[in-house]
């Protein structure tokens, strides 16, 4: 019965999911996934791309936590609607959130959302939110284990980008390891070096984004 109730989950989650990128689709705006543990840095990565990117395009943010309007209230400095989901002890987002939150953007005057899952590397791996694609983001002092730790994570996503790399000296991380376990998981994956502390890669970042920004708009 366990097995049924999750399944039933699964499915009616997929719908909805499925529901929501076409929906998105007809106002070409792109929808991306942020995915990490606690701590790896998606709300300081989303800090420091914001002042950047709202300059050319109009970005939301979906802001999901399991308590707490912390990372919300970072965000909203930033002058881009930001719509929070307070999980309340769930371990991930699910489509039917993503849904009610969409209802509070005005979508005509969006080209960009990002979806900050909340802080954990199975869960959101496993739930469409109707997003374009996922994006894992992860930190050298984390080690270079997650790949094969978590494999589900980086076989859906598009991108990593590998943060807090002006720390790699201080750290046991082995690039050699992580890329080697990367290529066996997703060889197809792209994976991006930035560091939030002094910039490092976020060039790469913002032109990645604003390709993906550019296709989606050609889309038909």
């Amino acid at each position: 019965m366990q097995i049924t109730i999750l399944q039933n989950l699964l499915e009616a989650n997929e719908k909805k999911a499925a529901e929501i990128r076409a929906f998105l689709r007809g106002y070409k705006i792109l929808m991306l996934n942020l995915i990490s543990s606690p701590g790896a840095g998606k709300t300081t990565l989303l800090e420091k791309t914001l002042p950047r990117l709202t300059q050319r395009y109009r970005i939301a943010v979906i802001e999901g936590d399991v308590e707490t309007a912390r990372d919300a209230a970072r965000l909203v400095r930033y002058n881009v609607p930001v719509s929070l989901v307070n999980t309340q002890g769930g371990c991930h987002l699910e489509s039917v959130s993503i849904e009610k939150a969409l209802a509070a953007f005005n979508l005509n005057e969006l080209d960009l959302i990002f979806i900050e899952n909340v802080g954990n590397l199975v869960c959101p791996a496993e739930f469409d939110l109707g997003e374009d694609a996922k994006v894992a983001v992860m930190s050298t002092p984390e080690g270079d284990d997650k790949v094969m730790k978590y494999p589900l994570l980086f076989r859906e996503s598009e991108l990593v980008l590998l943060n807090k790399i002006d720390l790699l000296s201080a750290t046991d991380f082995k690039r050699d390891v992580f890329y080697t376990d990367l290529k066996q998981v997703n060889a197809a994956i792209k994976v991006i070096e930035i560091s939030c502390k002094n910039g490092a890669g976020l060039d790469q970042w913002l032109e990645w984004l604003e390709r993906k920004i550019a296709a989606k708009k050609q889309a038909q």
